[in-house]
């Protein structure tokens, strides 16, 4: 059975549940893993969940790279894989600092004997991937998201390019697949799949919400695309027609201090706060106390958007009903009046009327999380979807491992 590695820009990331969701599934059915980071990482907070992953992490950079450097590593490299200094011109026009961490990976991957390379988003660290594996004959794979492929930033011609040279591209919603295939040309477009984010089941348990208190729960970044200048300008409507409520958003980011000056200026201190980030078991808490959960999200002014905010199916899974917009993917899932309720992003008005007709009708709440919780089983189970993952990547597994919690190891190469 051949080694796996995960590559990532950063490793770990308190929002990137999904990756460690991922990494536990797969090491659970006896997968063999190592995690490279190209940078160190930055949070200050992590998630629990990471004291569970074995797969040792190298970091493939601290930063800038000198030409010296690059060089000695070229050297490395050619001693292991000697087509490195025929196969170098392939890499013309990428950044320098790619470059030499592909190098790094490359060199790693067949010192370790890893069998397969798979990179989260379809930007860096994608672009490592497949320099490590034009210069190792590794294969890749890669899961592109949101922000890799709608930003203003996303160079179309680069992320074709990686698509079309991987064995399979996952991307995370039937409205990605539809995006990309309608884009890309037929090399490209046949190597994508659509692949939901999975999800522990057991540890998101269902309880009815029908008599829960009137409180309203909001999870992410405080960045623009998550909407929640929408959410505070709602939670004034209903404050100004003397609606009985709290509204929690949790998180932070860059548009912390603009968020709280807009509770400050509608007077809203009273029924708004701003808790800040919190671990996952007490978000947990919090989103399986909560009556509402919303996610606001649009289309940022640089194209960036959510694709399937994790959030949200975990309040689905959770039986919080839930009440987002019409953005990307987000409709696969929240489907209007059957599994959730959808309104127009930056509609405030109308995200005040779903809040009241979910705060004041119990039987609604609980008929729709009922549904939500049944999509959630059935799509996005963790083990079936990381089953179809080794799938289409031809892993095969010798013998499941019992989970434990080890300790990490953190190296750099």
């Amino acid at each position: 059975m051949c080694k796996l590695a995960y590559v990532v820009k950063r490793y770990p990331r308190f929002s990137e549940t999904f990756i460690l969701n991922e990494l536990l599934a797969h090491e659970a059915a006896g997968i063999d893993i190592e995690v490279f980071s190209l940078r160190p990482p930055v949070d200050t907070h992590f998630q629990d969940l990471i004291s569970l992953v074995r797969a040792p992490v190298s970091y493939l950079s601290v930063g800038k790279v000198s030409a010296s450097e690059l060089w000695q590593t070229i050297g490395e490299a050619h001693r292991e894989c000697p087509q490195v200094l025929q196969r170098l011109g392939e890499l013309a026009g990428e950044d320098s600092l790619d470059v030499y961490c592909g190098l790094k990976l490359a060199i790693a991957g067949l010192q370790r004997g890893i069998g397969h390379l798979h990179a989260h988003f379809a930007t860096s660290a994608a672009c490592v991937v497949r320099i490590a594996s034009i210069l190792s004959e590794i294969p890749y794979s890669v899961t592109a998201h949101a922000k890799d492929i709608f930003h203003e930033s996303v160079v179309h011609e680069d992320l074709e390019k990686r698509v079309a040279d991987s064995r399979v591209t996952f991307t995370v919603s039937d409205f990605n697949l539809e995006h990309l295939t309608s884009r890309f040309g037929a090399t490209a477009s046949s190597k994508l799949v659509r692949l939901y984010n999975g999800m522990h089941l057991e540890q998101f348990p269902y309880h009815c919400p029908q008599h829960r208190p009137p409180m309203i729960i909001a999870v992410g970044r405080f960045v623009e695309k998550k909407g929640f200048s929408d959410l505070i300008d709602a939670c004034a409507i209903l404050d100004s027609r003397q609606i009985t409520f709290s509204c929690c958003l949790v998180g932070s980011g860059e548009l912390m201090p603009e968020l709280q000056a807009q509770i400050c200026r509608l007077n809203l201190e009273h029924c708004v706060t701003l808790l800040g980030p919190q671990p996952q078991r007490v978000v947990k808490q919090l989103v399986a106390e909560s009556a509402v959960m919303v996610a606001p999200c649009i289309n940022g002014s640089d194209g960036n958007r959510d694709g399937l905010p994790t959030v949200l199916l975990e309040s689905m899974a959770l039986g919080t009903p839930c009440i987002s917009t019409d953005v990307t993917g987000i409709p696969e899932v929240i489907r209007d009046g059957r599994t959730g309720l959808l309104v127009g992003q930056h509609n405030p008005a109308a995200l005040a009327e779903a809040l009241i007709r979910l705060l004041n009708d119990g039987g609604l709440r609980a008929a729709l999380a009922q549904e939500a919780r049944k999509l959630i089983v059935r799509e996005f189970d963790i083990s079936r979807n990381a089953a179809l993952q080794r799938k289409h990547l031809g892993l095969v597994i010798e013998k499941p491992v019992p989970s434990f919690t080890p300790s990490r190891q953190l190296v750099e190469v």
